[in-house]
């Protein structure tokens, strides 16, 4: 059987006073939005705006703590291996303005490692920081506060086709259903003495030794997929237009939120066109160095 996120109704929440078409319109435009910039003057807004939902959303904290810390554990980890390296802050700038060079006291091959502090990697490192912190917020939230017997319609209501929007139904319910049964089967196996906490080797021997824990997961997977193919198919899926049994009217305060998305995207596009908002590094800092 699929079964779905921690959704519950909660009172008071921002999120879930809208109508889900009208939130996911907004999720839209903010992503688009939020991708047009380096500049981390323009992406504090967004990140603005991310804290905000955040906070009214009413999702409590023990909810969410392991997907947010996930998420933030990996925001900061690919921030500080940016910084670094400087791999992929190079696209957007050209000169590096030196802060101080730390080189080791061996060599490897002729070659010494250096890390090099510059002002453009500091820059993109927290640019890059508070653009993808204020995507991963926004889309934690979505399975949290989207009731799931409304994914289908949902998708349908914004003008995905019948067997787009049911194929988004079925995606929202996957990694739920499949943490679900990987849990369920650690916990059989462990109750036929099976100890996977005293798994050893190296990682071609763990993976191996994990086969018990895989294989019935991966078959179980395949066979409930195939479950659902021949429910569909039964019911004549794909023949004909789709009902639903839901139905969602947008309120007055759902076409402002549309309309605030579009205007934030629509806002965001112009100022690209115009040349602002690409990488920006004050120059009082690169005069300093």
């Amino acid at each position: 059987m699929l079964v779905a996120w921690r959704y519950r109704k909660r009172e008071n929440s921002f999120i879930q006073s809208f109508d889900p078409r009208a939130w996911v319109i907004f999720y839209g435009c903010f992503l688009f939005a939020t991708l047009s910039f380096w500049d981390v003057r323009f992406l504090l807004p967004f990140f603005v705006i991310a804290v905000f939902v955040l906070l009214t959303s009413g999702v409590k904290w023990h909810e969410m703590r392991r997907a947010f810390l996930f998420i933030l554990g990996f925001v900061f980890f690919f921030a500080i291996l940016t910084f670094l390296t400087g791999r992929g802050g190079t696209e957007v700038y050209k000169q590096e303005h030196l802060i101080r060079e730390f080189r080791a006291s061996f060599s490897i091959l002729g070659w010494t490692p250096a890390l090099k502090i510059t002002v453009e990697r500091a820059f993109f490192a927290v640019s890059q920081l508070v653009r993808v912190f204020s995507i991963a917020v926004m889309t934690i939230l979505i399975p949290y506060s989207l009731d799931p017997a409304l994914y289908g319609i949902t998708f349908k209501g914004i003008g995905l086709p019948d067997k787009f929007a049911y194929a988004m139904d079925l995606t929202m319910r996957f990694i739920p259903t499949f943490g679900r049964d990987f849990q369920l089967t650690m916990d059989a196996q462990r109750a036929r003495g099976y100890e996977l906490d005293k798994i050893s080797g190296g990682i071609i021997q763990q993976v191996r030794k994990l086969g018990p824990i895989f294989v019935p997961v991966t078959i179980h997977a395949i066979i409930a997929s195939e479950d659902i193919i021949d429910a569909m198919d039964l019911r004549a899926f794909g023949i004909g237009p789709r009902t639903w049994l839901d139905v969602l009217t947008y309120q007055t305060r759902d076409r402002i939120l549309i309309a605030f998305g579009v205007l934030i995207l629509a806002a965001s596009l112009v100022v690209g066109i115009m040349g602002y908002g690409s990488f920006w590094v004050p120059e009082s800092l690169m005069k300093m160095f």
